[in-house]
């Protein structure tokens, strides 16, 4: 009998050759039974879809039927695997129907689809004009080519976008190194938000700059500093005998010629490059872009240097001189920023100005 036959050798008589023609319909017969079964569990519903793959690839590996019979078998597990999520599956069965049968319209949407899942938006583009060449009329491919249409759009938009803060945010990188500013972690971010400089046409930083009313932890917050400008411009502004008082300096201390300006000798590392630039990307198009490893370089000193305020703990507070510019007392030897420019303002005039001065308190 022909099931006896061993594996290669050819049949050689014609009740051998009846035996092979009854087995390969009776496998026949179960292939398309399956692909029916398969097509009943898909109409049952989510809980039937992996019954429904099992018949479908139980069909394909009867090996009796025609490229365009599995071509739709392929297509048909496709589609299970897209509805179950399965978007990678789906792509290599449509891929698979594709190739067995290039006219399977079907294949091609379900191909489709999954490469919009995957995001491979050339590869959704090409199924989408080759299924449509077969088959011009057909709607529901002409409504996924809008979509990709559209996606790839978004996408471009969004590309551009990113490499845009990518190139803003070197650019602020290079500006704070060409100055030998040093930078370091945020430490009033719960009063400024994500706040970080411009960098204007013209090569010129235009820093937010946080001033900070010690006696009192209240705050005033100025959006554009330019590095140009004196700080003796912003504060005339700011304490101008126009403006009206600050509500909690009942005793009126807190004058333009009672004030003085003072930032804190940091201790501390200095950011890196490669972390400058991810603060300077975070909350942009680019904030979760793979950057390259870079050396952990920092921007003026080397990361593993700490500046210290010195043994003396009033030296941790070092006056402003009015007359000079933001540039200026930003590139003193003591300053690191805390990712924006902080100052804390005293007055001459209040008894906590002695306690400041003497270094006894502290903004932690």
């Amino acid at each position: 009998m022909a099931l006896w036959m061993e594996k290669g050798s050819q049949p050689q008589t014609e009740s051998e050759i009846a035996d092979l023609d009854a087995i390969a319909a009776l496998k026949e017969s179960a292939a398309l039974e399956l692909k029916e079964k398969g097509n009943e569990f898909v109409k049952l519903g989510k809980k039937h879809y992996l019954e429904a793959i099992d018949c479908y690839t139980r069909a394909i590996n009867q090996k009796v039927l025609s490229d365009s019979e599995n071509s739709v078998l392929f297509a048909n597990r496709a589609h299970v695997n897209l509805l179950l999520g399965n978007h990678r599956r789906a792509l290599t069965d449509a891929e698979e129907a594709i190739n067995l049968c290039p006219t399977n319209v079907k294949a091609f949407y379900r191909a489709v689809k999954a490469s919009l899942s995957l995001n491979l938006l050339n590869e959704a583009k090409m199924y989408c004009e080759n299924g449509l060449e077969k088959d011009p009329s057909n709607e529901e491919l002409k409504k996924l080519a809008r979509k990709v249409e559209s996606n790839i759009i978004e996408h471009q938009s969004h590309e551009a976008e990113v490499s845009n803060a990518v190139t803003v945010a070197k650019g602020l990188v290079s500006a704070i190194e060409a100055r030998k500013l040093k930078m370091g972690k945020a430490m009033y971010r719960e009063l400024t938000g994500l706040k970080k400089p411009v960098l204007d046409k013209d090569n010129i930083l235009h820093w937010p700059v946080l001033l900070l009313y010690a006696e009192v932890m209240s705050s005033d917050f100025i959006e554009d500093f330019c590095e140009t400008d004196m700080f003796s411009a912003h504060l005339d502004l700011i304490f101008s005998e126009d403006s009206p008082p600050l509500p909690w300096d009942t005793e009126n201390k807190y004058t333009r010629d009672a004030i003085e300006l003072y930032y804190e000798a940091c201790s501390g590392t200095c950011l890196s490059t490669a972390k400058l630039l991810q603060y300077f990307l975070e909350g942009t198009a680019g904030a979760n872009v793979e950057l390259p490893c870079e050396d952990e370089n920092t921007t003026g000193i080397s990361s593993s240097t700490t500046i210290s305020a010195g043994d003396d703990s009033a030296s941790k507070w070092i006056r402003v001189n009015e007359r000079r510019t933001l540039h200026d007392v930003l590139r003193e030897s003591r300053f690191i920023i805390p990712e924006i420019p902080v100052f804390f303002v005293v007055s001459r005039r209040s008894s906590f100005y002695q306690v400041f001065k003497s270094g006894k308190w502290s903004p932690q």
